[in-house]
């Protein structure tokens, strides 16, 4: 491996340190009884509190004065200064030890604890007077260090050699984390954007469970699986593009409402918003319908709001959006004639090869009546749809897992919600009658003879789980990754993973 200079200085001072006799990764624990914003925000000097402060994270900035120094330490919350004195911390002969290890050897981004009081400056900034320091960790590659200077000019703070590039960034997010304070702020949010909606759902009783994610056929959802081979079972198995049939099972099993969390896989395109790993939310209650289903998702999505930012309207890019139901509701087919001008309820697959090509929409044989649809609303419709807006009642070609619809012939009872022209969630009133089901998979297996490779497979296990009985039952699947980026504000989904699926990084030279 090619070293940089500061890499070699660096590694010189590592083994200084040694020299010296001090442990440059100690392996005893550091008493920690405070973090960095706590002491800021609620320091008071006349009150004096946080006199024995105990705190540790990285040196992020080093000033020295002769026999005082100033530095700034930054933990998981944030940074603090803390102030120096070589003759408190290292009295009598340990002078020189000071001089050599906190002048000198010290880098910035190395760990190190301190112990010691709270004061403010002249200058009224909160600062630790250190009476201990203790050094916990080597840091042996330098950090982008982000720096500001004033414009003289316009007045205004000025950034540069600031970490920004989105490759390194995405690819070295600890790098990220560390120097980008805004960046935690976003898997922060994230974190309570899942904990709102697991409270929400425990307190209306519903169960959290798990299903597996290596499963021996690939069902619940339209998509291409990774694949892979067990080898003591000898047999393949399928990472799960969706747990929809499982959490069915154990509605059949006799639980009223069960929801999972959790991962999923599909080996598909990357793009903005998707992802080949990303995490979905996916909900089944007994009893219910999708028209249920859109009222909860509305109360539920209105609260995670509120909860997470204070309000029901978030910016996204150049759009305001209320997530405060109600939710517009339009049929997927009107929704298809308002954009275009062009009805399609009646067409057949040929009729709809004919629009397309009118359109100027790439499709392809493999496509049956109920992609071709897909494609045109895609093409012509999603991204028109800023503001929440349910899409309803969708050709039963499209949707193998759903229930008829009960007064229109040819659609299924299923929604989408979309926001700011993107899909965040899917529902049904879930399809169980086991012989309608066992049919719809037929005609999936049909598509995939023709060569369509998201068609869903046939799972036996399934359809007799149905021929013990299903109660009438709503599912629904929330993509918590682009709600994520919703009430964030991003445009990426990459912004939002901590470890975004990446080729393959070329060797160091």
């Amino acid at each position: 491996m090619q070293l940089t200079e500061q890499e070699i200085v660096r590694r010189d001072n590592l083994q200084k340190i040694r020299d010296l006799g001090i442990d440059p990764f100690p392996p005893e624990a550091f008493p920690v009884n405070a973090l960095a914003m706590d002491v800021k925000n609620n320091f008071n000097a006349e009150e004096g509190n946080y006199q024995e402060v105990s705190l540790a994270g990285r040196i992020m900035m080093k000033r020295i004065m002769g026999k005082a120094s100033f530095a700034e330490i930054q933990d998981s919350s944030g940074r603090i200064q803390v102030y120096v004195s070589r003759d408190e911390i290292c009295p009598g002969e340990d002078k020189a030890l000071y001089n050599t290890l906190f002048k000198k050897l010290l880098d910035i981004g190395d760990f190190v604890g301190i112990k010691g009081f709270t004061f403010l400056t002249r200058t009224g900034e909160t600062t630790i007077h250190v009476k201990e320091f203790v050094f916990l960790s080597k840091s042996l590659r330098p950090l982008p260090i982000v720096k500001t200077k004033v414009n003289e000019e316009t007045g205004e703070t000025e950034v540069y050699d600031a970490f920004t590039d989105p490759e390194l960034r995405y690819r070295q997010r600890y790098v990220d984390l560390t120097v980008n304070p805004q960046v935690k702020e976003i898997f922060l949010t994230r974190s309570k954007i899942i904990s709102s909606m697991r409270r929400y759902f425990d307190e209306q009783g519903w169960l959290e469970v798990e299903t597996p994610i290596l499963q021996p056929i690939h069902g619940g959802a339209a998509a291409r699986p990774f694949k892979t081979h067990h080898n003591t079972l000898d047999m393949p198995l399928y990472m799960r593009i969706a747990n929809e049939l499982y959490l069915k099972k154990l509605i059949v099993g006799g639980f009223d409402g069960v929801y999972e969390i959790g991962k999923m896989f599909r080996n598909e395109g990357m793009d903005r918003t998707h992802n080949p790993e990303f995490t979905s939310m996916e909900i089944y209650v007994a009893y219910k319908d999708y028209n249920w289903m859109m009222e909860m998702v509305e109360e539920c999505l209105e609260r995670i709001c509120r909860e997470v930012t204070g309000d029901t309207k978030v910016k996204l890019g150049e759009e305001l959006i209320d997530f405060a139901g109600p939710y517009r509701r339009i049929s997927m087919l009107d929704a298809i004639e308002e954009y275009t001008g062009i009805d399609i309820s009646k067409m057949d697959e040929e009729g709809l090869r004919a629009v397309c090509k009118e359109l100027h929409i790439e499709v392809d044989p493999s496509m049956g009546k109920g992609k071709l649809i897909d494609e045109i609303f895609g093409e012509k419709v999603e991204d028109l749809l800023i503001q929440p807006t349910y899409i309803t009642d969708y050709p039963i070609e499209m949707t193998p897992l759903a229930k008829k619809h009960r007064k229109k012939n040819g659609l299924v009872e299923r929604f989408e919600l979309f926001v700011n022209g993107k899909e965040i969630a899917n529902a049904y009133t879930e399809l169980n009658d086991p012989i309608d089901q066992r049919q719809r998979f037929e005609d999936q297996l049909k598509l995939a003879a023709r060569g369509d490779d998201e068609a869903m497979a046939l799972d036996e296990d399934f359809l007799r789980a149905l021929e013990y009985g299903m109660p009438p039952t709503s599912g629904l699947g929330i993509g918590m990754d682009r709600l994520t980026m919703m009430l964030t504000n991003q445009q990426s989904i990459q912004e939002v993973l901590f470890f975004p699926q990446m080729r393959a990084e070329k060797a160091e030279e």
